[in-house]
């Protein structure tokens, strides 16, 4: 049998990787019409317990130079080991599939070219939606559409978090303490409650539909830590859930507009029956109209899903690339607008003893808008949803009532 496949990586999702490929070896082999197994899985640690322990070794170089080696898996995570590992087992024509979102969004556009380069193919189906397929429908069964819109709940931590303080009157705080009991969130859950993961996966999906290399650094990105438990019934009384959404889309002057924030969703919309550690990621086309993908986005089998199904992918197509491409681009062109330009309707929730007072103001302010109400509501609180506007200008609107009342909470609309 064929020893033509490699891991970098047994953490969770590269130990998943070898499991559901070793478990479903034959059933790989007829798919792909030849024999294929796994060689090597490499990692600084021993695994003297594991059933594939005599697989394990230790030094890079004996898969960079492995004539046998085909594929290989990158799933040890990061920017630095990872980056030169692939950049060399590219170089040598071998294809690489990977999990590593981080990596994808900062040096995508330079991979996909160096793959391209030297006839094999990088392909990163995992690093979005974990098990959920996204890469490849986008890139091959949407490729007749015009994609006006990609939106999604890209972040399961985040969206335990606020399902849990949605559905059972959790604090931020409480739930975030749940979410790290149970596995779902990091002891450091920064990159997670602060949107920098769900950044990274709308840039990937945005520079795979739109062309063009889109960096971390050119997103607007704001977590979930200011939101309250009074902002969760607001937008219960008025109809929607809050959700942390990552979106990118195309203006109608061919910029991009990306962030990714919380926002509040109505009830009536798709992701806002999204719940737990699911994810889910809406499609808008001038064909197909609304499409959802939805599932698991981590976890170490479904993640591990998707990478076997890119092995699988390259297996097949041996010696060639596949057909995925953007162009680079420079972190400092202005392609992708400044989300202060962009038009928005928000969610605002005032604080202030004399807040009542205030809404003449408001209302010659911001023109036609929706106060909304909670139980209990006390005297020195207002919330209200405004027309839809530049950010900018409700920014400065907003700045002249904080002389009178603090600004609680400001929350974009969906």
């Amino acid at each position: 049998m064929s020893k033509n496949v490699a891991v970098i990586g047994y953490g969770v999702v590269g130990s998943g990787t070898v499991e559901l490929f070793m478990k479903n070896r034959e059933a790989i082999s007829k798919k792909i019409g030849r024999d294929c197994d796994i060689k090597y899985v490499l990692d600084l640690r021993d695994f003297p317990e594991s059933p594939f322990a005599d697989m394990i070794i230790h030094d890079f170089d004996t898969i960079l130079n492995d004539d046998e080696i085909e594929v290989v898996a990158e799933v040890v995570g990061g920017t630095t080991f990872a980056y030169e590992y692939t950049k060399k087992l590219l170089a040598k024509g071998k294809s690489v599939v990977t999990s590593n979102k981080a990596l994808v969004a900062a040096y995508g556009a330079e991979l996909l070219q160096l793959a391209q380069d030297n006839g094999c193919s990088y392909l990163f189906e995992a690093s979005v939606g974990g098990g959920i397929p996204i890469i490849r429908p986008l890139n091959k069964c949407l490729a007749g559409n015009d994609i006006q819109q990609v939106s999604g709940i890209l972040n399961g931590t985040t969206n335990f978090i606020l399902t849990k303080m949605i559905k059972d009157q959790m604090s931020f705080d409480d739930a975030l303490k749940l979410a790290q009991q149970l596995g779902y969130a990091e002891a450091d859950p920064t990159a997670d409650v602060e949107g920098e993961d769900a950044c990274r996966k709308i840039c990937i999906l945005g520079s795979l539909v739109y062309g063009k290399h889109i960096y971390p650094e050119m997103v607007h990105k704001s977590g979930i830590t200011r939101i309250t438990l009074d902002d969760v019934e607001y937008a219960d009384n008025a109809g929607y859930v809050i959700k942390l959404i990552a979106s990118v889309k195309r203006l109608e002057d061919g910029s991009l507009s990306a962030i990714v924030c919380p926002r509040l969703v109505p009830k009536s919309n798709m992701l806002a029956s999204v719940d737990d550690v699911y994810n889910a990621v809406s499609v808008t086309g001038d064909g197909v109209g609304d499409v959802l993908f939805y599932g698991q986005g981590a976890g170490k089998l479904p993640t591990a899903s998707a990478v076997v199904g890119d092995i699988i992918d390259c297996l097949r197509h041996h010696g060639r690339a596949l057909g995925i491409h953007w162009e680079e681009s420079r972190k400092d062109e202005k392609f992708v607008v400044r989300y202060k330009d962009t038009n928005c309707s928000m969610y605002v929730r005032l604080k202030g003893d004399d807040v009542q007072a205030l809404k003449p103001s408001i209302s010659e302010m911001f023109g036609k808008l929706m106060y909304i109400e909670r139980a209990n509501r006390p005297d020195d609180e207002l919330a209200f949803i405004t027309p839809n506007m530049v950010e900018s200008d409700i920014d400065a609107n907003l700045a002249i009532l904080s002389h009178s009342a603090e600004i609680a909470s400001k929350i974009r609309m969906f």
